[in-house]
């Protein structure tokens, strides 16, 4: 078996994070045990000086991406289908504001070192796109990490707390100066990167070829 370290850098505000993922997870298990991933979710900002009352999706399209009403309403369409065929509900009359989620990452951060992260992440994702939570509001994150199987009291403290800004700044400032500025960035083995929300069949092919470069690379050095 062939081991893997992935880090998957997103945002909790990223639709096209949540079908990377699920993309990336459906890749892995095709590969039926050859390969074993260490999944690491690092953080990234879409919208680092978004307040915290957030903003109207439809006015922070149009003012970030210059997207008409239209283009917004085909870009939503293609992510709601994309996110079925993956198995996840994009229900988009729910979700009507961008939120500032940098309390989402500093939960994430602590998170992780819970044994916790991925199901964290995932549990925000369905949140936010499923349910139209904010991100951003401390009772709703506490909430969440309670319903994964975290300490939502002990959540609430790291939250209340600022715990892990500086971490947190510090690994955004890193993937920046690596050249990240779009999400999902997924960076196997700190030197392969797959740029977004792809299909299963892209990441399957990917990491076959990457695990079988893996491979010969160690039968050569043994030799």
């Amino acid at each position: 078996m062939t081991k893997l370290k992935i880090d998957f850098v997103s945002d909790i505000s990223c639709p096209w994070c949540v079908i990377g993922l699920k993309s990336l997870e459906q890749a892995i298990g095709r590969l039926d045990g050859a390969v074993s991933a260490e999944l690491h979710f690092q953080p990234f900002e879409l919208n680092p000086r978004m307040a915290a009352v957030g903003q109207d999706i439809g006015e922070h399209l149009t003012e970030k991406y210059g997207a008409t009403p239209e283009q917004g309403a085909q870009t939503r369409e293609m992510i709601r289908a994309r996110g079925a065929e993956l198995g996840f509900t994009f229900d988009m009359d729910a979700r009507s504001r961008i939120y500032n989620t940098f309390d989402a990452h500093r939960l994430l951060h602590w998170a992780e070192q819970q044994g916790r992260q991925r199901e964290l992440k995932m549990a925000l994702f369905e949140a936010y796109f499923t349910k139209g939570d904010s991100p951003g509001d401390h009772a709703v994150l506490a909430r969440v990490a309670g319903e994964v199987g975290l300490d939502a009291a002990a959540a609430a403290e790291v939250l209340a707390s600022g715990a892990y800004a500086g971490e947190v700044r510090e690994r955004e400032q890193f993937y920046q100066q690596q050249g990240i500025n779009s999400v999902p960035a997924i960076i196997i083995n700190d030197r392969h990167l797959i740029s977004g929300g792809q299909p299963p069949e892209v990441f399957e092919q990917a990491l076959r070829q990457i695990a079988a470069e893996s491979t010969d690379n160690l039968t050569s050095t043994e030799q």
